[in-house]
């Protein structure tokens, strides 16, 4: 038998607040629900962390339920300060438009051309709705004394917010009851930090709709790593789910290297497997962790979730290629995936002796560095060790002729583009 919705959050320890749990849980025991989650589109690309609130969804549309995904082309064009230390910079309506365009695209890739899942924008309401009509419909069933008192709004009261921001929660509540009175969407998702925006919605909704209204909020978790750490940013920046912005190979690469203390909780909220298969999973992170199983099909479920078959596919050879220093095996998206970070440097096209390929490259010092290197095999040139000082170079032997791939050493490796 299938799990209830909720339990199965709840045994994924996904669930933060439940403004009323014993209702919600009533509610999608007796019927399939609508619910919502909103984006802002502040970028025009998600990172990771968005993709928890939306694997969410995606369970509860995976358990019949129907999710809306608002885009907030309206709200995005004021700015949410929840979670924000300080004022955000209003974006033209140009790049919101932009943003909205590349969001939209991405959520349809990650939650298919299902029937059963809608996309709105929630420009289409807001804009409509005057500004006296916004102060006398809605201005007025919300007071400042309890607006003040929202955590989103109490944590900036030191260093200022503007009345814009101030008034984001009331914009939120006004998408949740037109979602409500439209498509009898009755539960909304959000982040830890959205839960004042989501109980004045609800709040806003009993006032005009009556108290015994069953509307639902439900928070996630902030994700925290085991070293205390914030989930989803490295070294490197966010972990991005545009291909453009973080290749699949580094995608793939990211997950593979989580540490043992996470990959189980990452596992139950980043992918479809079931119960059995997770705590099998856990049971080789206790006997075999050198193995890293846990993590190599963490990597798999969620690289194929957001970029495909074939770009996991792609991915995998890509990591073992590396490990196993058959560099020729890759094509040349797989190699420019591949050495992305590698150090770049410039290169002509012409036939050059090794030595002074090396020196005017960059790559090496001095001739007399780059003699030896290559006599002591130092050096790899598209794979294969070279250790003849009288060889050639030519550029337009490998991938296409675009760039010559250099490794000195064990893993210092070069991309030696054509120019």
């Amino acid at each position: 038998m299938q799990k209830n919705i909720i339990d199965e959050l709840t045994w994924r320890d996904a669930i933060n607040q439940q403004t009323d749990a014993d209702g919600l849980r009533e509610l999608t025991e007796k019927k399939s629900i609508s619910l919502y989650c909103g984006v802002d589109p502040t970028g025009d690309s998600m990172h990771i962390g968005h993709l928890i609130p939306f694997m969410m969804m995606k369970r509860f549309q995976l358990a019949g339920h129907h999710p809306y995904i608002v885009i907030g082309g309206g709200t995005g064009s004021i700015g949410d300060p929840s979670g924000r230390k300080s004022e955000r910079q209003l974006q033209t309506m140009e790049m919101v438009q932009h943003n909205v365009e590349a969001l939209s695209g991405q959520m349809k890739r990650l939650f298919g051309e299902d029937a059963n899942v809608s996309m709105v924008n929630n420009y289409d309401w807001l804009s409509k709705i005057s500004l006296l009509d916004f102060l006398r419909d809605y201005g007025k069933l919300f007071n400042i004394n309890t607006m003040l008192a929202k955590d989103v709004v109490a944590s900036r009261l030191d260093v200022g917010i503007s009345f814009t921001e101030f008034t984001y929660q009331i914009l939120q509540s006004v998408d949740f009851m037109h979602l409500y009175k439209a498509h009898d969407v009755q539960l909304q998702i959000g982040g830890a930090d959205q839960w004042g925006n989501i109980t004045s919605g609800i709040d806003m909704i009993h006032k005009i709709e009556g108290s015994e209204t069953e509307v639902y909020g439900l928070t996630i978790p902030l994700m925290l790593k085991a070293d205390g750490t914030k989930f989803g940013k490295t070294a490197g920046g966010a972990i991005w789910l545009d291909p453009e912005k973080t290749t699949p190979y580094e995608f793939y690469q990211f997950w593979l290297n989580q540490d043992d203390r996470d990959v189980v909780k990452y596992l139950k909220y980043f992918t479809f497997l079931d119960e059995a298969e997770i705590n099998e999973l856990a049971k080789t992170v206790e006997t075999a962790p050198e193995k890293r199983e846990a993590q190599r099909r963490l990597a798999e479920e969620v690289t194929r979730f957001v970029h495909g078959q074939a770009e996991l596919e792609g991915a995998q050879k890509i990591t073992e290629v590396l490990f196993s220093g058959d560099i020729k095996a890759l094509d040349v998206k797989e190699a420019e995936q591949a050495f992305q970070k590698a150090p770049t440097v410039e290169i002509t096209a012409e036939k050059k002796n090794i030595v002074d390929f090396l020196v005017e490259a960059g790559i090496e010092s001095s001739k007399r560095q780059a003699r030896e290197d290559v006599q002591n095999g130092a050096i790899t040139i598209n794979g294969d060790r070279l250790r003849e000082t009288t060889l050639e170079i030519d550029p337009s032997e490998n991938f296409e002729g675009k760039f010559v791939i250099v490794r000195r050493g064990k893993k210092k490796y070069f991309l030696a583009r054509v120019k």
